[in-house]
């Protein structure tokens, strides 16, 4: 049983076919086998559907041209040409074989094969009836494309004759081509294309196109023209086109009296003769044997012509173009690309309007005297001119112009008001540019290593790229800036120009500027009020910069290593970056909407400029002056003008005094202080034991020389807590809570949890903590960390003690704790969870933890998912099947033994 499937407006219709073989042309062919196959999908209405129907192997097919009947009828032939009727074969096939229905109506069925080609129109013919009926409607048959087809005289002959209103016919490629239009040219009056290749098309096949009044265009592609010395004659009232592209002829003969476009392109002929008098366009692209005689006789014979191409012809000289100026006065278009002996002096062509000069050897700056006389000129190329070494031109519709690999080109001097589009490339002797255009609105002038020079009078340009333009001095400054002949100019790229040394820049249009790998510049002054962006990466010897006034949203100055003055004035900059300014030591900052400021690595930023930065940007909530060494108690005192400062970063400082931040900054959220060795336990005092900083969540001590003390009293007592790092400090010796009272701060560390039972409903009632993540990675002297559920660690929910080698003991039990991290602690002995949400566990290297101790540990983690126990050399034994099995949650074990 076989299943058709259609969509019809969005509904989906099926089909059972009962017929499991067929028999088409003879063949028998089993609906089920894989070597035939059946797809239907269907164009209706506004949907976009379409159909491709196959029911025959494409090697048994051979385009599907005998299946229709010569003769008009619809009786179906096998593959000797006979006709197989249904009634004499009864026993082939049942009732229901070739002849089944598909239930569509006529004009639907017109409607999808409108979309198919002829070769699945033949193969949609085979399947019933009435698609055979709809695919020979002469609608799908007024373009014959035969392309690179096997097909028969009489096969031909009958299509045509069947079909005489065929418009269109492509016979490239297919053998004998000559012979079935000779054959089939008295029914193919209607005939209005005509596409040949390939093989001899004599003087037989050109006089019989006159049988076919109404063709109006002919193509012949890499053909054989004429027989032997006879010339190939072609000659036609009603021509419109003709193109013969690759063809070999000793001689061709054109008389089409209605001709308007011929192309002769890379045919290989000595001689040609042109009685066209209605030519418009002309090619000999190519045309290699052709003498300058023969094309000055074939161009001066058509006096309408106003396109001519004659690239590739090296034979032609200034005597044939001055003769074609005088007899063709409405050529527009020349194309005289790669003939060296042309120079187009004294040459006058003044309705030209695209000129193309590629590659002539003979064009020199005398050859712009010529030029300048075309006063139409819209389009100009120059390429790979060796010869030239100046361009002075003044035309007033000159819209391109093409300049590219000029060896010698050197001065350029062009005056144009509606140029658009310039093309500068490949010039390296090009040292002054000089334009003058009202429309240019993109000039791209990349790697001219010489131009040094540069004007431009240009009121509507808007994007300048100068990149790698190694040698523009700082004059370039006066081009770009108000006054300077570019009032709209709005992006300008000066990358690795690094002839500049002082940039100064006075644009109130300039919205993008770069100054990538500009090297020589010490000095960079920018007074662009609606300047967006900047880039200044790579401008190692910039000393002073000032941006004042910008319309700078963010500045990142990148690395400049030798900035030791910055002011800047942006009343919009919200983000600044200066991390990398190791020398900075004056900085005037007025950004009344900043709100991040890093200052990274400014070693040598002072106090008083500090003071005037909190001054005028009193918005600041994220102050970054990690690394800066010379900030005091006067700069921190400053800190009081920051009303909405959250985030305080004194990292790598040599601070001792933190009274100033907490006079100052009574609102800040996090504080960082990692890496400042000078800091004493007095110092934080004020954090545990007055109440300093309420709204504080996140403290950063870490590589600090705080003491135990100081430590159990910022757990005890800072119940606000969210995120503490102790990473590397060396003092810290163990954590052991007993109690969540933050009242008391002396907190004993040799107690041991009371052993009376706590119910829960009474921890719930205490006060609890809000700390979520504690890390202490790399603390080499802490040896024991208790958290037992008095201690009211609700929220705890990470501990990473990662590289604590001097860790025995771990003894937690935390409601919420989701992560914890013991990788190499490898002085781990005791280990003791109670941690009923711990979904990771991290034990890597963890030498001496014993296979009991572990199984005795997870016995409470129930929901554990991540278990590493890499590189534990005691738990070598542990039955991980088993351990799966007891804790269905285990999805993932990292042990030596599994690999």
């Amino acid at each position: 049983m076989r299943v058709a499937v259609w969509r019809l407006g969005g509904a989906t219709w099926t089909k059972r076919m009962k017929t499991e073989t067929c028999r088409i042309n003879g063949l028998e062919y089993n609906t089920l086998a894989k070597k035939a196959h059946c797809i239907l999908v269907f164009y209706f209405a506004e949907k976009a559907h379409f159909i491709l129907l196959s029911c025959l192997p494409e090697h048994e097919l051979e385009f599907g041209l005998s299946l229709f009947p010569n003769d008009g009828s619809e009786s179906l032939r096998d593959a000797n040409n006979e006709i197989v009727d249904d009634a004499e074969n009864p026993g082939e096939r049942n009732s229901e074989g070739v002849g089944i229905r598909m239930d569509l109506s006529d004009d639907l069925l017109h409607l999808i094969f409108s979309f198919l080609g002829q070769k699945d129109l033949c193969r949609a013919g085979v399947t019933c009836k009435q698609w055979r009926s709809a695919s020979v409607h002469d609608d799908f048959w007024k373009c014959l494309k035969f392309e690179n087809t096997r097909i028969s005289l009489q096969n031909f002959v009958n299509i045509c004759r069947r079909y005489p209103s065929v418009t269109e016919l492509n016979l490239n490629g297919v053998i004998n081509a000559e012979m079935l239009v000779l054959e089939a040219i008295v029914f193919l009056r209607h005939l209005k294309t005509l596409t040949m290749g390939k093989g001899q098309l004599g003087g037989p096949f050109f006089q019989a196109l006159s049988e076919c009044p109404l063709l109006t265009a002919l193509t012949v592609n890499d053909a054989s023209l004429g027989s032997g010395i006879q010339e190939a004659t072609i000659k036609h009232g009603g021509l419109r086109e003709l193109h013969i592209f690759k063809c070999r002829a000793l001689r061709i003969s054109v008389r089409c009296s209605q001709l308007q476009i011929l192309s002769l392109r890379r045919t290989g002929m000595a001689h040609v003769s042109l009685n066209c008098p209605q030519l418009l366009e002309l090619d000999f692209q190519s045309c290699h044997k052709l003498s300058d005689n023969a094309i000055r006789q074939a161009a001066t014979a058509c006096p309408l012509l106003a396109k001519l191409d004659m690239s590739s012809c090296s034979c032609v000289t200034d005597e044939t173009l001055r003769d074609i100026g005088n007899s063709c006065p409405s050529l527009s278009a020349l194309d005289a690309s790669n003939c060296p002996n042309i120079s187009f002096e004294s040459v006058k062509l003044p309705m030209l309007v695209d000129l193309r000069l590629l590659s002539c050897e003979g064009i020199t700056s005398a050859s712009m005297v010529a030029i300048a006389y075309s006063r139409l000129l819209e389009a100009l190329q120059l390429d790979n001119c060796s010869l030239l070494t100046s361009v002075s031109l003044d035309l007033p519709h000159l819209k391109n112009m093409s300049l590219v690999h000029l060896r010698k080109f050197a001065e350029l001097n062009l005056r144009s008001p509606v140029l658009s589009y310039i093309k500068v490339s490949r010039c390296s002797v090009l040292h002054r540019v000089s334009i003058t255009s009202t429309t240019l609105q993109k000039l791209v002038l990349q790697k001219q290593e010489s131009l040094s020079s540069l004007s431009l009078q240009c009121h509507n340009l808007i994007d300048v790229d100068l990149s790698d333009c190694e040698s523009l001095t700082n004059a370039i400054c006066e081009v770009f800036s108000d006054g300077g002949g570019c009032p709209k100019l709005r992006s300008l790229i000066l990358d690795n120009c690094e002839s500049l040394s002082i940039v100064e820049l006075n644009s109130s249009s300039l919205v993008c500027l770069s100054l990538a790998g500009c090297r020589s510049m010490t000095c960079l002054r920018l007074s662009c009020p609606n300047l967006q962006h900047v880039n200044l990466d790579g401008c190692d010897h910039l000393k002073n910069a000032a941006f004042c006034p910008v319309g700078l949203e963010s500045l990142n100055l990148g690395i400049c290593p030798k900035l030791s003055i910055l002011c800047i004035e942006a009343p919009n900059m919200s983000i600044m970056e200066l991390k990398g300014c190791g020398v900075l030591s004056e900085a005037s900052i007025n950004c009344p909407r900043l709100t991040s400021l890093d200052a990274s690595f400014c070693r040598q930023l002072v106090d008083d400029s500090l003071t005037c930065m909190t001054g005028a940007c009193p918005l600041i909530e994220h102050l970054i002056l990690s690394s800066c060494l010379s900030i005091g108690i006067d700069g921190l005192s400053s800190l009081h003008c920051l009303h909405k400062l959250t985030l305080l970063d004194l990292s790598y400082t040599f601070l001792i005094n933190l009274k100033p931040i907490f006079d100052s900054c009574p609102q800040l959220k996090v504080l960082k202080l990692s890496a400042c060795k000078y800091l004493s336990d007095s110092s934080l005092d004020a954090l545990y034991r007055e109440g300093a900083l309420p709204l504080l969540v996140e403290l950063d001590l870490s590589y600090s020389p705080i003491e135990q003390n100081a430590i159990e009293g910022l757990l005890a007592c800072c119940s606000n807590l969210v995120n503490v790092n102790f990473n590397g400090c060396t003092n810290f010796q163990e954590l052991v809570c007993e109690s969540g009272d933050s009242g008391s701060v002396d907190m004993p560390v040799d107690s041991c949890p009371p052993s009376s039972p706590i119910k829960n409903e009474e921890i719930s009632e205490q006060p609890g903590r809000l700390l979520e993540v504690l890390n202490c990675t790399g603390c080499p002297n802490i040896k024991k960390v208790v958290i037992p559920l008095i201690a009211n660690f609700s929220h705890l929910s990470k501990i990473n003690l990662n590289l604590s080698t001097n860790l025995k003991e771990v003894d937690l039990t935390c409601s919420n704790l989701l992560t914890l991290n013991l990788s190499n602690c490898s002085s781990l002995e005791v280990l003791k969870l109670d941690c009923p949400r711990l979904t990771n566990l991290q034990l890597l290297a963890c030498t001496m933890l014993q296979e009991e101790e572990l199984e005795s540990a997870i016995s409470l983690c129930c929901a554990l998912e991540v278990l590493n126990v890499h590189s534990c050399p005691k738990i070598n034994a542990l039955d991980f099947g088993r351990l799966r099995l007891v804790y269905p949650s285990l999805k993932r074990i990292q042990s030596s033994l599994i690999s």
